[in-house]
């Protein structure tokens, strides 16, 4: 059966240009919220249109009512 495990000599290293070497290390939290959408939150327009619906529904109900 083949040795199959990396000996001390062959272990794999990855070579950095000193260009890309950064000064001091990532924080993965903040790395991570940069790269969602960030934003205030709001309705999507769908969410909105069935919203104006409603409210158009339930004023149609309470005018037939008064009446």
């Amino acid at each position: 059966m083949a040795r199959k495990s990396i000996s001390n000599r062959q272990k794999l290293s990855f070579r950095i240009e000193s260009s890309q070497r950064a000064l001091k290390p990532r924080n993965p939290v903040a790395v991570a919220a940069k790269q969602r959408a960030a934003g205030p939150h709001r309705k999507t327009n769908a969410a909105n249109r069935q919203a104006k619906k409603r409210d158009l529904i339930r004023l149609l109900l309470q005018n037939s009512k008064d009446d």
